[in-house]
């Protein structure tokens, strides 16, 4: 038997439990603040872990020489109840190592509309 879970409510469901549990320990109102703070700061991550769809857009062209090799990743999802469509910088084990540029859409159909448009 396979259970899926779409990952954009898999991160909502993990939003409030963050929430949720910064108001136990640091009372009821702190818990949402900071929450959006942790957002901010792992913006990427979040961004990578709550995408609905994603498409190849090619290397990075990295000055850099560290031996990394980068890839642009097309995203589109739903985070804290709003749309996106991003470009995330991916390592070669499929984890999110920064982010490109984020748009907030108004729905899913502008959101689809942007990631089908990102080159």
């Amino acid at each position: 038997m396979t259970v899926q879970v779409n990952i954009g409510v898999a991160a909502q469901q993990v939003l409030a439990k963050l929430v949720a549990g910064l108001e136990i320990e640091f009372g009821h109102g702190a818990g949402e603040a900071l929450a959006r703070r942790f957002l901010d700061a792992e913006e990427s991550d979040f961004v990578w872990d709550a995408r609905v769809c994603e498409r190849w857009l090619g290397a990075l062209d990295s000055e850099d020489d560290f031996g990394l090799e980068l890839d642009r990743i097309a995203v589109v999802g739903c985070m804290d109840g709003a749309w996106y469509a991003a470009v995330s910088i991916v390592d070669g084990d499929g984890q999110a190592q920064g982010l490109i540029a984020r748009r907030e859409c108004a729905s899913e159909g502008e959101a689809r509309e942007f990631y089908a448009a990102l080159r």
